[in-house]
Formats: structure tokens, sequence, C-alpha cells
């Protein structure tokens, strides 16, 4: 019995050291669990395949067109999910950033152009982005392809903004064979890059092939079991210049039109580049829990074979040709698919919507523009986006319309003096800026963020409304001086390159014009009452050489409603009237600006050309592709066109029937929503060249030319006069054997390099 109890307590406290044993290891075994839980990739975290592609049209896709050869990506959008409400921007630079930022461009400083190869500027330093927020929730983040964000320090380049790994192009337009960009003639270097060095040895290699090969080589280097994988595919295809291999033209044989067939060519290559692409998804095992995304990065170039038919406009422009882009997303983890989605999205809501879909935290990303739309393209609920801000340019005032407009008389009262002389010089000299950078000209545009104080508007809107006023119905026939005095304000606010107006949509207030004043609005409506509209407007139209009266506004809102109003505009030289709009003035017209709210769309200033261009129309290539990013106005030097237009996108799409007249209490809600965003906008920044940027200071090829140490970005106070210096230009004389000879010399260019 003895021994028995022995045996007992024995086996009794091996037990219960064998209990505290184990006690002891759960702690331990549970904290290599918590460490394996953080370094493991979330579960459900999906491969993100995101393919851009450089000027492709709305008609420059088989589902749109089908004699455009694209069956990969054909049937890619009919298996998932086609996006037939998507807007982009009109330029490569705006829709890139967007991408990248989940910005708008007026909150991010690149609201005017696109960022030339020799410009210091880039991404703004203290923003975050795409690649970086994946890369936090746990991806591996990889770009192939065009940049076209900057590059002039470091700190710009793609590998430090987010992505683990870059090989492709930092420039905006690359030959495709030799890797030489240009910055406008004799100004030329090579531009392909791995990661932050010159890649050198890639000549005569096609672009789009040798970038299909490198993300076939990132795809094949990875384990898809391993960390998730966001791989950016930003394809040079189908930008200028036009070059395609001989092989692909051949399909497209029949078209006569030499530029169309080249850049239909170009397509198919990028319809192979993503076969290609989706055929190594499968084979390596991501395909299952992949998310493709093919989305256009702004509308075609007809000029270059491109077309955005039945659309109107082209790229650089905010009409529908310029923006609404060709996208589609093909996943099997959509709930929906075999469908097309008429959700309002916008190319700011990839970094929302694809940092969720990563379980990421967009918490830190303060001042999203974009929104989380993966519930309206998987599930196809309804779009959280109710509008869209294409963008505010206060810089883009077209030179043939430099003038102040009123909201509620949308005529431009400079005409009002014909005989001015200084007036005919300078609307004889504007015209001649045939560069898109030449538009960035007068220093004196103030970014409405620059100046956000309203003080010098009060001041002058004292000078306005001073008793000089009576000094106008002296009608002084041969003194023009005085009518800066006066209310109508036509030559002052010319001569000041509109600050009045930029301070004044800035910060809320009604414009400084003369009209803005509260007190004159009763009078004014009490005039459009009355019985002497005939009256007036005959002795406003007798009188339209004098300065304005104080009773100006008045006079011209109840003449451009009377009998007399083909008079007046065949005086002025008008191409056709302009409509009529009374309500009070919350923005100022002049100013390019585009907003999409609902199925409204406003545009104002400037859109650009508006022209419908049917394919193959176009043959041939007026210029360089330099003087194609931003449109530039080729109006008469005395055109005064409106400058406001309203359409119901969701019933005229293409942009057909203007409702500005028909509906001026829209135009003035969306014109409240451009006020809006314009406060919330920062100033411009669009410096000057660097002649340091100069690939011939950098051994042939463009790369980073700024210090880490240099704060460039403080050098400059956002926008510049270019070419600013104390020797005048002398004009070249006349000589009209050279133009012939040059004539000739282009021609025969253009059939040797049309050849096929």
């Amino acid at each position: 019995m003895q021994a028995a109890a022995a045996a007992l307590t024995v086996l009794s406290v091996f037990f219960s050291l064998d209990c505290l044993c184990a006690q002891r290891t759960k702690p331990i075994q549970n904290e290599k669990n918590a460490q394996n839980d953080e370094t493991e990739p979330k579960k459900n975290q999906p491969h993100i395949i995101f393919i851009l592609t450089d000027d492709q049209g709305f008609n420059d896709i088989g589902y749109h067109n089908p004699t455009i050869k694209t069956p990969t990506l054909d049937k890619l959008a009919a298996e998932g999910v086609t996006l037939e409400n998507y807007y982009v921007q009109p330029i490569c630079t705006p829709s890139r950033s967007q991408l990248i930022t989940g910005r708008y461009q007026i909150h991010t400083g690149l609201q005017h152009s696109i960022i030339r190869p020799s410009q210091p500027s880039c991404l703004p330093s203290h923003m975050d982005t795409l690649p970086e927020r994946l890369r936090d929730a746990g991806y591996t983040t990889h770009m192939v392809g065009k940049w076209h964000l900057g590059f002039y320090r470091k700190a710009c380049l793609p590998t430090r903004k987010g992505f683990d790994t870059f090989f492709g192009s930092l420039t905006g337009s690359v030959d495709y064979y030799s890797y030489g960009s240009c910055d406008g003639p004799g100004l030329c270097g090579y531009d392909l890059h791995d990661d932050e060095g010159v890649a050198w040895g890639q000549e005569g290699k096609y672009s789009t092939t040798l970038f299909t090969q490198r993300a076939r080589k990132i795809l094949e280097s990875h384990d898809p079991t391993g960390r998730p994988l966001f791989l950016l595919l930003s394809l040079q295809a189908v930008h200028t210049p036009l070059q395609t291999p001989k092989s692909y033209i051949y399909p497209y044989r029949d078209m006569a039109n030499v530029a169309r067939r080249k850049f239909a060519a170009m397509v198919s290559t990028v319809d192979e580049a993503v076969r290609n692409v989706t055929y190594a998804l499968r084979k390596y095992g991501y395909y299952r829990n992949s998310v493709i995304i093919f989305s256009t990065d702004n509308g075609a170039q007809p000029f270059t074979g491109g077309s955005n038919w039945p659309l109107r406009g082209r790229k650089g422009t905010y009409w529908e040709g310029g923006i609404r882009g060709v996208a589609f997303v093909h996943s099997p983890l959509l709930k929906r698919r075999r469908r097309v989605s008429k959700a309002l999205m916008h190319i700011t809501d990839w970094f929302p919507t694809l940092v969720g879909l990563a379980g990421g935290n967009t918490s830190q990303s303060h001042g999203l523009d974009g929104f989380d739309v993966w519930p309206a393209i998987s599930e196809g609920k309804e779009s959280p986006r109710q509008e869209i801000l294409h963008n505010i340019d206060p810089l883009h005032k077209p030179h043939a319309q430099t003038m102040s407009w009123d909201v509620s008389a949308e005529e431009p009262l400079v005409v009002k003096g014909p005989k001015n002389p200084k007036n005919k010089r300078i609307l004889m000299q504007k015209p001649k800026q045939k560069s898109a950078f030449k538009l960035k000209k007068p220093p004196t545009f103030p970014h409405p963020a620059a100046k956000p104080h309203p003080k010098p508007k009060s001041k002058k809107l004292p000078k306005l409304k001073l008793k000089p006023l009576p000094k106008s119905k002296l009608k002084p026939k041969p003194k023009p001086k005085p009518k800066p005095t006066t209310k109508v304000y036509p030559q002052k606010q010319r001569q000041s390159h509109y600050k009045p107006p930029l301070e004044s949509h800035y910060s809320g207030a009604p414009s400084a014009k003369g009209t803005s004043h509260p007190k004159t609005q009763p009078h004014i409506k009490s005039r459009l009452k009355s019985k002497s509209r005939r009256n007036i407007s005959q002795k406003q139209n007798l009188s339209r050489e004098r300065p304005p009266q104080p009773k100006s506004k008045t006079k011209l809102k109840v003449h451009l409603k009377s009998k007399s109003r083909r008079t007046l505009f065949q005086h002025q030289n008008m191409s056709h009237p302009v409509p009529q709009l009374s309500f009070q003035p919350v923005w100022d017209a002049s100013v390019q600006a585009a907003i999409r709210v609902g199925d409204w769309k406003l545009l104002t200033g400037d859109p650009g050309h508006g022209d419908w261009v049917p394919p193959q129309v176009l043959p041939t290539l007026p210029g360089r592709w330099w003087n194609l990013e931003r449109a530039v106005s080729s109006r008469p030097k005395s055109s005064t066109l409106k400058n406001i237009w309203l359409f119901n996108i969701t019933a005229d799409p293409c942009e057909r029937q203007d409702l500005a007249d028909q509906r001026p209490d829209v135009v003035q809600q969306l014109m409240a929503r451009l006020a809006y965003y314009n406060r919330t906008a920062v100033p411009v920044y669009f410096p000057p060249d660097d002649p340091r940027a100069d690939p011939s200071q950098h051994s042939g090829a463009w790369e980073p030319w700024v210090e880490e140490e240099e704060d460039e970005e403080g050098k400059y106070n956002g926008v510049y006069k270019k070419g600013k210096s104390g020797k005048k230009k002398r004009k070249k004389p006349k000589c009209p054997l050279c133009e012939l000879r040059s004539f000739f010399l282009k021609l025969n260019t253009r059939m040797m390099s049309n050849r096929i």
C-alpha cells in the first residue's frame, strides 16, 4: 500500500510538471502565430493588374468600332464589366496624376498642362500615392511603361513614389525603337530607365513588346501564393509617333487613310500585349484571384489617326471626346459579370477603390476626391459619385477672347471700343501664340488660391461706382481713357489680366465687375420689365463707339433681347449670337472650366476645338506632337463667340444641343459648384524650363538634374513668364521662296514617313 501511494505521488508530480510546461509553451506559440500573422498577407487580397493606354479614343476599340480588331479586349470586356460612363482627363499628366494620387489636379497644382521634360515639376512631395497605400497593405508594387509625372529630382521617380521596381520612360513621348525623346526641336535624349538608372542597349526593340516582356517576367518571378501583387502596365501605345511592325499593318491594308491605318495597327499591338499578360496570369496562378483593369488616359487625337466618333472634340479638350474614356474591369471576383455599367466614374476613383479592395486604409489619405466604386462595379449598385470636376485652369484664357465676361450678360463688352488702336494691336498679337506652352505667358494671372483675400476687390468696386459716371454721358468720342473709370469695365479688366475676376470668383463673392454690385440688381430687373426696350437698345446701338453708359448693363441685357440683336452682332463681326442669361454672377465665365453634376455638364471659357470628326477625314499631322498636347485657339482676331455651354449628357452624349439659354437656373447652380471647388484649389505650379535638364549634360539621356538639397519647388511662385529678356526678337523678313521650299520639304517628309 505504501508503495502504491508513493507511485501515485510521483505520477501526480509528473502531470503537474507537464501542465506547467504546456502553460509556458502556449504563450510562446501564440507570440509566434501573431508574428506570422503580421508577416503573412491578408486573406482574399486580389492581385491587381492595371493596364493604361495612351491616347486611345472612344472609337478605337473593337466593341465600339468593328473595324478595329481587338479580340482580346472585346472578350475581356464582354466577360467582365464595361464602363460606359467613365471619365479621364484630356491630356496625359493630369490623368496620371489623378490616378496615382486620387486628387483632382486643382489640388496638386497640375491644372494647366503636361509636365514637359525640361520643367522642374512633379507630384507634390507631401502627397501620398496609390502604390504607397497598397504597399502598406502588404502588396509588392511594380510599374512598367510611361511615367510622365516629372523626374527633375530623384524624389520624383516612380521608385520614390511607392513602386518597388520601375522599367520604362519618364517623359511624354518616346520613339518606339530608339527611345529618343525630344522637348521641342533640338533638345533630345535617350529615355528608357530601369529603376533609377538608364537602361542602355535596348535600341531596336519595339517598346510595346519590350514592356510586355518585362511585365511577364515580373509575373513569372513573383510567387502568387505569397504577397499580393500590384502591376501598373502603362503602355506608350497608341501615342505618337505612329510606329508599328509591318505585320500589324497588313490587316488594315484596306484603310485609305495612312495615319488611321498605322494607328489601328498600334491598337492591335496593345490587344496582343494584353493577351500575353492575361496568358501569363493564367499560367503562373494569378488569374483566379486577380482584378484586371483596362483604361485609356485621355481621348484620341484625330490628327494622328485616332477617333472619338461620334463624340464631340478630341484630346486636349473638355468635350466628351477628350474626357470620356474607354475602360472595363475583368475579374473572376466580380459578383455580376457580363454587363455594361452606366454608373458615373472618374479616374480618381481608382485610388480609394483599389485600396479598399486590397484591405488597405485610406484614413491617412487626406483630401481624396475619389470614391470607392467597387460595389457599383462588382454588384451593379448605384455609384456614390454624383459629380465630376473636370478641371479649372485659370491660366488657359484664349487670347483672342481676353475680356471680362458677366454671367448675366455673356456678350464681351470689349467690343464696345473697336476704335481703340491698342485693342486692335492686342487682338492681332495674341493669336500668334501657336504653342500650348506660350499660353502661360501672362505672369500676372494669379491663381485664385494664391490671393484668397478680397481686399483688392473691395478697393476696385468703389472705383467702378464713382461719380465720374455722368462723364460718360458727355460722350467724349476722341477720349478712350475715361473708359476704365466707368461702371462697365471693358478696358480696365482687359489690361489688368483678369485679376479682379479671378480674385472674386475665388473668394466666393460676386465678381468685381460693375454688374456684381447688389444695389444694381433691382434696377436691372425693373429695366428688363420696362416697355422701353426697343428705344434703349436703339440708343445703345447708335452709341456703341462711345464709352459705355452708366446703365450699360441694363441696356446690354435689353439690347440682346431686342429685335435689333442682328444689327448689333453684324457690327461686332460675331459669327453667331450669344444666349442671354439673367441671374447673379457667381463665376468668371472666361475661365476655362468644366464640371459634370448628375446629367448636366457645364463648360466655360474655351473648352477647345469642338468638332465632330468622323474617322479618316484628317489624313496628315499639321505640326509636331507637343503643339497638340493643349488646344490652341484658332479663332479670328475679333472673335467674340460664346463661352458658356450646357448639355444634358445622359440625353445628349454627343453634345449637339446646347441648353445654356433654356436653362439658366442650371447654369447658375453649376457655376456655384465651380466657385465652391475653386475655393479649395492650390496655385498653379508651372515652372520655366531649366537648362540643366539638357540631355547633353547627362551623357545624352533624360535623368534627374536637381540635387535633393535644392529647394526647386520654392524657387518659382507658381506661374512664370517664359522668354522674358531685354532683347527683343527681330521679325524675320518674309521669304516666299523659303516658304515654298519649306512646304515641299514637309510634303516630301510626309510622303516618306507614310510609306509602308
